[in-house]
């Protein structure tokens, strides 16, 4: 029997450095808002559900969004308290009971469906969870992906980061499931 997966996207930024008036997730890349090649790139992983968490100006995400997919509720966050604070935000979805649950960012379009396919798996052989990482040469800004002999211990944001974990180049590419 095939996995069931919810698919949370989070789109309730406001894109301040974009320094535009449009949500960053409506910004187009192919004739396409980016959210919505996000949802597409989920779809083709397998996912059966999406959960897309928006902020200020949420009927605009819904709108473009609906035009693509009828799989999708929606939830705003009011209060922007973090990633984790986002994802409680479909609280609700959660607790429908998927076997996997991927959580994606809603501006993050170029995603190939392999790599989402790829953290799924992961999953379906024991791990408990799966965090997708690259190698930057520089990592400023970045989360950094701390581990020990292979495993995850934490991940770092930037600005908490010991002068030790700030020479870790392995970052926190911010899909998680």
């Amino acid at each position: 029997m095939a996995r069931t997966c919810l698919t949370i996207i989070l789109a309730a930024g406001e894109g301040t450095r974009m320094r535009s008036q449009m949500p960053k997730v409506l910004h187009p890349i192919a004739g396409l808002p980016m959210v919505c090649h996000v949802i597409r790139t989920a779809a083709l992983a397998g996912g059966d559900a999406f959960a897309v968490v928006t902020g200020n100006r949420s009927q605009e995400v819904q709108a473009a969004v609906e035009a693509v997919s009828d799989k999708v509720s929606f939830y705003e966050q009011r209060e922007r308290l973090g990633t984790a604070h986002a994802v409680l935000a479909a609280r609700e979805a959660l607790e429908r009971g998927y076997d996997d649950v991927l959580v994606l960012f809603g501006d993050t379009p170029l995603t190939r469906p392999e790599t989402l396919k790829r953290m799924r798996r992961g999953l379906e052989l024991g791990a408990e969870v799966a965090v997708l990482g690259f190698h930057a040469d520089d990592p400023t800004g970045y989360g950094r992906l701390i581990e020990k002999d292979g495993e995850l211990m934490a991940i770092r944001e930037h600005r908490e980061a010991s002068d030790e974990e700030l020479r870790i180049n392995f970052c926190n590419g911010g899909i998680m499931a």
